[in-house]
């Protein structure tokens, strides 16, 4: 299997192709670095490959569909272009029981943001379900290491004189992330959540957490309820864990490299509020391990080679 990776000089796209080191039935087309730029010689691997994976920015990636001339390639859209985007499937295979023949049978994928991927995995069971109504007052905060901004930001952080380098801030002060249209539709929400991203000092590691009171819910819903409902809808799935054991701390850093993603419940019983945190590596399960998943069940392969 021939895989090409448009934009492979980029975080996401270097993450990437060490990944792809790891499984034993690809060959990757690498571009010359001095024709990186060139459409022609873009246009000429992405229709030699079988699967071509875009690390792009959003106009880039856009340009790059209208390269293809195979009608056997498949995509792997890592940018943000086409994630809400009629005829592209959604590429979060724990996202629903099918999911994983539906990204297999598709030709257009879309990888999912970080933020998104965890926001959609906490709300998505509860609204399926309707629990949660799809209209309700969604909050979410989050912490990611500073390579989610990018070489800008890593530069920012990595450059920057030690008394000037600031160790965390909030930014999207606007309240328009950009993962907002994703989280909305993915989930099912009628209203855009209430979203305020933070970034901190150090290189790679995520949080995002969503409170849940379970008070203001319309039906009474307890904490053995929100376990039983989460393990449920993500059954059998070895990179999506639930946990409600953990009283002490919760490490943005401690899944670097993996490509899990864990689902922690928090609980107080006096005031019956839950919280549930969504636990990543924004360069793994929110980006390149994702891909190397895609790859895996599209291949036929078993989903964790190379992860």
């Amino acid at each position: 299997m021939k895989i090409f990776v448009d934009g492979q000089e980029g975080t996401t796209g270097l993450e990437i192709l060490a990944r792809l080191k790891k499984l034993p039935y690809i060959q990757v087309l690498r571009i010359d670095p001095k024709f990186r730029k060139s459409v022609e010689a873009r246009k000429d691997l992405l229709n030699q490959a079988d699967i071509a994976v875009l690390c792009l920015p959003d106009k880039a990636a856009k340009e790059a569909i209208t390269l293809l001339e195979n009608p056997d390639a498949k995509i792997i859209d890592a940018s943000t272009c086409h994630r809400v985007s009629e005829g592209w499937t959604y590429g979060f295979p724990e996202y629903r029981k099918n999911h994983r023949e539906i990204i297999r049978k598709s030709r257009f994928i879309s990888n999912p943001g970080c933020y998104a991927i965890a926001a959609v995995s906490i709300l998505y069971p509860l609204i399926e379900k309707e629990i949660l109504p799809n209209d309700w007052p969604v909050s979410i905060t989050g912490l990611s290491g500073y390579s989610g901004g990018g070489k800008s930001l890593i530069e920012k952080f990595e450059k920057t004189r030690s008394s000037e380098k600031l160790n965390a801030y909030d930014y999207a002060l606007n309240l328009s992330h950009k993962h907002l249209p994703e989280i909305s539709k993915w989930t099912g929400l009628e209203r855009k959540p209430t979203f305020l991203p933070c970034v901190g000092n150090f290189y790679r590691g995520m949080l995002v957490r969503i409170p849940i009171p379970l008070w203001a819910l319309p039906r009474n819903f307890t904490e053995k309820d929100l376990f039983e409902t989460y393990s449920s809808h993500y059954a059998g799935n070895q990179f999506l864990q639930i946990d409600t054991t953990r009283t002490d701390l919760i490490d943005p850093e401690e899944l670097n490299g993996t490509n899990r993603l864990t689902l922690h419940i928090l609980y107080d019983r006096d005031s019956n509020n839950s919280m549930i945190v969504a636990q990543l590596d924004n360069l793994g399960r929110g980006a390149s391990g994702q891909v190397i998943q895609i790859i895996n069940i599209i291949s036929g392969n078993h989903e964790e080679t190379g992860l």
